[in-house]
């Protein structure tokens, strides 16, 4: 099999592994041969500075002696494999670069033989673009599990952010995915790893996925095990993939997690990174799981109607970050502007990006409640109920 062929397998198969918020998506103009950058994946993530990057998405290889039972590429799944070896990949991607295709690496692998010997081919593909290359751009390294304390080390040595999956937020349901990977042991061992490591390397960080959906987990068992990376592994970022059937594969027949769901989850991490939520008032029904019906910081202020309505010139920065409609920005700006004026009304907190619509029900404006404007102006509850999940509006 020829590189372009292996590329378009394993750029493929790559595709599961999320790294960031966004992904290039195909375009319609599958015969041009003039404006094409790649026939495998391109995504994009953002670097440690905050730059957003087109990253190269592939694997070194799809064949694995695992048996995940949702995944693509496990061993029991009669599927075409392929491998690169490290000059090939480390080469098709300087060919790719010079060219102004992307502008890093996201690389990954499937357990081939064994984790040892797979993450030295990897940790190879690395150091021949650090040294012979000598490339100084992003990397982003999966570590696989049960990695080594050395292949950690070196890993984390030569990439700018690496990551370990999760997959499953316990032993119990790592259990219900996967017969040969050890959650103790591989999973959190691998992670303490990355940790303790990551304390000699500044500008590196780590990150962690979870497939939702496929272990009959609860979304409060994702959100609770996500926090104690976040607290006890130093981690930077988890990202959720809805669990979606594989043909082939044991679990296809298993309805896929409704994509609201993977919002949801990113919605709650978000009040907790960003708008100083606790866990513990995140809402959740009886089932542990979160409203798909509305974003958990709606429901969180209709949970708590003793908190409200808040009065918008003199509430805390952390009350406010909790009104619906009001972000981190918007939150800042107000307390930045009225250390010289007062706001009076709706229009002064639209000007600075308060999505009022969503605010009205939940605050006074100098003394006066406004939300008898919401059906004067032909809103009600449920124009508000969805929030933007990259937005300042939340």
């Amino acid at each position: 099999m020829d590189k372009l062929a292996k590329l378009a397998l394993l750029g493929e198969s790559a595709k599961y592994d999320v790294c960031a918020s966004s992904s290039a998506t195909p375009k319609r103009f599958q015969n041009a041969e003039i404006g094409r950058t790649a026939p495998s994946g391109v995504c994009h993530s953002f670097t440690p500075d905050g730059r957003c990057v087109s990253l190269f998405k592939v694997l070194l290889s799809n064949q694995c002696e695992k048996d995940c039972l949702y995944c693509p590429n496990r061993s029991a799944r009669d599927v075409p494999r392929s491998s690169f070896t490290p000059e090939e990949l480390a080469g098709l991607f300087m060919e790719f670069y010079r060219r102004n295709y992307v502008e890093g690496l996201f690389l990954s692998s499937g357990v081939r033989h064994s984790t040892g010997r797979t993450m030295q081919e990897l940790l190879e593909t690395l150091e021949i673009l650090r040294t012979r290359h000598r490339f100084g751009g992003y990397i982003h390294l999966k570590i696989l599990p049960g990695a080594g304390e050395a292949e950690v080390e070196r890993a984390i040595a030569l990439s700018n952010r690496v990551s370990l999956n999760m997959e499953a937020p316990t032993a119990t349901h790592l259990a219900r995915l996967s017969r040969t990977k050890n959650f103790a042991a591989e999973i959190m061992g691998g992670l303490s790893r990355i940790h303790r490591h990551l304390r000699d390397q500044p500008g590196v960080s780590h990150s962690t996925q979870f497939i939702v959906g496929a272990a009959q987990e609860s979304d409060r068992d994702i959100l609770d095990s996500t926090l104690r990376l976040y607290s006890s592994y130093g981690l930077k970022r988890a990202y959720f993939s809805t669990f979606q059937p594989v043909p082939g594969t044991p679990l296809d027949s298993i309805a896929g997690s409704p994509l609201v769901r993977e919002h949801r989850l990113y919605q709650a991490d978000f009040l907790y990174r960003y708008y100083g939520f606790q866990m513990a008032e995140i809402p959740y029904n009886s089932a542990g799981n979160l409203d798909l019906d509305k974003d958990p910081k709606q429901a969180f202020a209709e949970l708590h109607p003793e908190r409200f309505p808040l009065e918008i010139n003199r509430a805390s920065l952390l009350e406010l970050l909790r009104v619906p409609g009001i972000g981190p920005r918007s939150a800042k700006k107000i307390v930045w502007l009225r250390r010289e004026n007062r706001f009076r009304s709706v229009e002064d907190l639209a000007r600075i990006g308060v999505v009022t619509k969503r605010a009205l029900p939940f605050i006074l404006v100098a003394g006066k409640k406004y939300s008898s404007m919401l059906g004067q102006a032909g809103l009600s509850r449920s124009n508000y109920s969805q929030s933007s999940l990259w937005g300042d509006d939340a």
